[in-house]
Formats: C-alpha cells, sequence, structure tokens
C-alpha cells in the first residue's frame, strides 16, 4: 500500500478501572492517552487485548472509545480495536468507532468455535462493508486460537476492498515478507510481537503495534527511528537492552504487566479486570528493576 493511514509507533494503552469500584476509570484512561500522544506515539489503538476490550460491557467500551478519541483529538491516527464473538457485535463497534472520529478499524477473529473460510469472509465482509474506514486483519493465533496464514490473509483481502492493513502477531518474520508478496504490495503489514519488533521492520513491516510506550516510550521511539534511518549497530544495541522487558511484558500478560508499570512509575491504572490477577510480587521486583534500567537518560548515546 503506497501510503498506509499508519505508520511507526502506534502504541496500546490499557484500560484503567478504579482501584476501589471496579469501574472504568475514564480520567485516568485520559491521562494515559495524552501521554502517549505527548510521548511522540505516531498513532494510538485502544481497545485491543491490552485495554481488556473482552472484559467490558458495551457501555464501557463505548466511553472508552469514545474517551480516547476525544483526547486523541486528531493530534496521531487512531486505531479502534471493534472485535467482538458475533458479527453483530463488531459490526456495532465499528460504527461506534466511525461515529468517534477513528482512523482505523482492527478486527480479530475472536471466536468460541473454529469459523470456516466461508464463516470469516462473512464475518469480515459485513464489518467491512459497516463503515468506509480502512481495516486492518488482526492475526493473533495466541489469543484468538485462529491462526490466519500469509495465503488466506491475502484471499480475504482481494474479497473485501477496505481490508488494506495486517497486524500479523505470530512471531514468524518470514510472514511480513510473503504477506507483502502475495498481496504484490497492496496489503500494509504491522508487528505485533514484540521481540521481533527489529526483524519485523527489516522484513518490511510499516508499523509496530505495542504496548511499550506505556512505560518507555523513549526506548521504543528511539528504536523505530534508529530501524527507519538505517543505523543498524544503533538499533541492534536498543534491542538488546529492550529485550528482556519486551519478552517479561508478553510472556506474564500485556494487561497485569503494564498495569504494575505503571504503578511503579505512580501512574496508577487500577488492577486488570477479573478473572485476571494484578502481577505478583516476585515478578514486579522484577520489573521495576528492568524499568529503573530503561530511564530516558540511559538511553545509548546516538553516533551522529
Amino acid at each position: 500500500m503506497a501510503n498506509p493511514p499508519l505508520k511507526g509507533i502506534i502504541s496500546y494503552p490499557v484500560t484503567p478501572f478504579d482501584a476501589i469500584t471496579g469501574e472504568v476509570d475514564l480520567p485516568a484512561l485520559r491521562s494515559l492517552t495524552g501521554d502517549l500522544v505527548a510521548a511522540g506515539s505516531h498513532a494510538v489503538a485502544p481497545l485491543g487485548s491490552t485495554g481488556e476490550s473482552a472484559y467490558l460491557t458495551d457501555k464501557e467500551w463505548d466511553a472508552v472509545c469514545e474517551t480516547t478519541l476525544n483526547t486523541v483529538a486528531g493530534q496521531v491516527p487512531t486505531l479502534v480495536g471493534v472485535s467482538h464473538w458475533s458479527t453483530k457485535g463488531t459490526v456495532r463497534r465499528a460504527r461506534v468507532a466511525a461515529r468517534h472520529g477513528a482512523t482505523a478499524i482492527m478486527v480479530l477473529p475472536q471466536v468460541y468455535w473454529k469459523l470456516t473460510e466461508d464463516e470469516l469472509a462473512r464475518h469480515y465482509s459485513e464489518v467491512a462493508r459497516a463503515t468506509d474506514l480502512p481495516m486492518m486483519l488482526y492475526n493473533n493465533p495466541g489469543t484468538s486460537g485462529v491462526d490466519l496464514r500469509p495465503e488466506a490473509v491475502v484471499a480475504l483481502a482481494r474479497k473485501i476492498p477496505n481490508l488494506t492493513m495486517v497486524k500479523e502477531s505470530s512471531g514468524e518474520v518470514s510472514r511480513f515478507r510473503a504477506i507483502r508478496e502475495l498481496s504484490d504490495g497492496e496489503l500494509s503489514v504491522y508487528n505485533g510481537s514484540n521481540p521481533v519488533a527489529l526483524d519485523a521492520f527489516r522484513a518490511g513491516a510499516v508499523g509496530w503495534c505495542t504496548a511499550a510506550p506505556c512505560l518507555v516510550p523513549e526506548w521504543v521511539l528511539e528504536l523505530h527511528a534508529a530501524a527507519v534511518a538505517g543505523h543498524d549497530d544503533r538499533a541492534d544495541a536498543l534491542l538488546r537492552e529492550l529485550l528482556p522487558f519486551l519478552r517479561f511484558i508478553v510472556n506474564h500478560g500485556l494487561p497485569r504487566a503494564i498495569k504494575a508499570g505503571l504503578d511503579i512509575q505512580n501512574r496508577p491504572s487500577g488492577p486488570p479486570r477479573p478473572p485476571l490477577l494484578p502481577l505478583p510480587q516476585d515478578e514486579t521486583a522484577q520489573l521495576r528493576e528492568m524499568l529503573g534500567h530503561l530511564l530516558p537518560d540511559r538511553l545509548p548515546p546516538s553516533a551522529n
């Protein structure tokens, strides 16, 4: 795709909850979203798995969507995760996102029963028809239980004109190049697997969808800048320092790990919503040490 609507670091906020009532904490969400924009994120993407979208009521989902988009206020593009168990629910969310000014929508095949090819095609087609927004297909077999391989992704995109983007989170770097080649460059590919961020950029990914900027935005943005500029030595050095942290937040679950990190930074966002539990004390101590190592003033010096 010659000019995709999203590029660079696409930051995923958590959804804060009040520590006493368990209700969505909209003032904390406004603060976190504002921080992501101020830090230099190239886009903001609410209501993915990091945002605990699956655990929100429709009313809560709508409030988080509206609050996030109003806070961003067009300063950077926005990508709203609209996935729901049903096609009807996904369509409803897509229309809410469009009404509040989203730049694009993202759709994960969030299913209980494994869908056939015809069912997937119908689901994505109906969601695509609900708005005129560009749509990102989200492949995350680790959370959805569905693995859409490059051939299947490209076949869907050929049937659905506004399916123009793919977020690939399998961790298989070869898929970035395969999707681009099979689609003759028509599909823009985004990385959703934190540990392979640098390899993904080098394989042609135009963006990195990540919750890491909630805690270490300077490091993530510097890594992207080095990768885009072709400063390979600096990019490699940055990733070496970041990797333990990136692996930690993925392995311990993004909502609980990011929220624990925000607490460490005195930016409370409440606990994750049950059935999720807060990050245990021993793991929180490990995260505290990592974040101490990744302060902005500890960035490796640039050669320029």
